[in-house]
C-alpha cells in the first residue's frame, strides 16, 4: 500500500485530498496542530512545522496544501525519504507579483522563493517534484475571496461593485484541487514541473459574483456603481467592519482579466475542472 505524507490536511483543500488518497488506496499520515482519532488508513500526527512529531522516515509521497513558505523551509531541512513532493502554492505568484500593494508584492516574492526552494531541494535529493498553483478557490466556505463577498452580501442583503468589473476569472472548486494533486503524483509528465490549475469556466468578475449572490439564502442583490462612489462605500463598510479584506489592489484587479492555460496540466495528467455553479453550501450561512 503507498504511504503519503500530508500536510495541511484539515485546511479547504486537505480535507478532500486525504478523502481522494483514501478512497484510491493510499495509506496516509497527516500532520495538524490539533488532536484528531486515527482512522482506517489514516494516522495523525500532532505537531507543526516548529515543533514536528516523530515522522515515517520513508513514505511514497509528500504532499503540502497549506502554506507554501513554510512548507519549503521544513522540506529544505527535513531528513525524510520520498521520491515525490507535491506542494500548493498559488497564481499569485504571478498576479500580485507588480501589484500596487506591497504586501502583495512580498507574497508574491515569498512564493516564488518557496517555488525554487523546493524544486531545488527535490532536485538534490533525486526525487521529483510537482508544484500546483490554483486560481481562485472555492467549494469550502473558508476561501478569501468568494466566502467574504458571501458574507458581507449576507449582512447587507447587496453587495457593490465597481462599474465595468469584467476582469475574467476562473474559479476552481476544491474537489478539482484534490483530484489533481493525486492523479499528477503518478504521472511522469507532472515531474519537475509548475503547473496553474484555473477551473473548467472563465467568466467576468461582474457575473462571477453574481451567481454567489443568487445562491445566499436569502439571495442578495448585486448594486454596480460608479468608482468614486464605489470607493467611498468601501471606506464607510470597512469602518463599520464590513468588507474588510477589499483594498485598492483587489478593487484595481476586478477590471484585469486573470486567465490561466488549463491545457498543460490537462495533457500531464488528465485535468479537467467543472464549470462554476455554485451553491449555498460552499459558502458561510447567514450569522444569526
Amino acid at each position: 500500500m503507498r504511504h503519503a505524507l500530508v500536510f495541511g490536511s484539515t485546511g479547504q483543500i486537505g480535507e478532500p485530498l486525504l478523502v481522494r488518497l483514501r478512497h484510491e488506496g493510499w495509506r496516509v499520515t497527516a500532520v495538524s496542530r490539533t488532536r484528531h482519532r486515527d482512522e482506517p488508513g489514516l494516522t495523525w500526527l500532532q505537531g507543526d512545522f516548529d515543533a514536528m512529531p516523530e515522522l515515517p522516515a520513508h513514505v511514497d509521497a509528500v504532499i503540502s496544501s497549506g502554506p507554501l513558505d513554510a512548507f519549503s523551509h521544513w522540506y529544505a531541512r527535513a531528513a525524510i525519504e520520498s521520491p515525490r513532493v507535491v506542494a500548493f502554492g498559488s497564481t499569485s505568484v504571478r498576479v500580485k507579483q507588480h501589484s500596487i500593494d506591497p504586501d502583495e508584492r512580498d507574497l508574491a516574492q515569498r512564493l516564488q522563493l518557496a517555488e525554487d526552494r523546493v524544486a531545488t531541494t527535490a532536485g538534490e535529493r533525486a526525487a521529483a517534484y510537482t508544484l500546483l498553483r490554483p486560481t481562485l478557490v472555492y467549494g469550502a466556505a473558508r476561501d478569501a475571496t468568494l466566502s467574504r463577498i458571501a458574507r458581507t452580501a449576507h449582512r447587507l442583503r447587496l453587495f457593490p461593485l465597481p462599474r465595468r468589473a469584467t476582469g475574467l476569472r476562473q474559479p476552481v472548486h476544491v474537489d478539482d484541487l484534490a483530484r489533481a494533486a493525486v492523479d499528477c503524483i503518478g504521472t511522469d509528465a507532472a515531474h519537475d514541473r509548475a503547473f496553474d490549475l484555473p477551473g473548467g469556466e472563465t467568466l467576468a468578475y461582474r457575473v462571477m459574483v453574481r451567481r454567489v449572490l443568487r445562491v445566499l439564502q436569502p439571495p442578495a442583490q448585486l448594486i454596480e456603481l460608479p468608482l468614486p462612489v464605489f470607493e467611498l462605500a468601501l471606506r464607510v463598510a470597512q469602518s463599520r467592519g464590513i468588507a474588510t479584506g477589499f483594498g485598492d489592489a483587489a478593487v484595481e484587479r476586478m477590471r484585469r482579466d486573470l486567465v490561466f492555460d488549463v491545457a498543460p496540466a490537462r495533457e500531464a495528467f488528465g485535468y479537467a475542472p467543472r464549470a462554476f455553479a455554485p451553491t449555498a453550501a460552499m459558502f458561510p450561512r447567514r450569522e444569526a
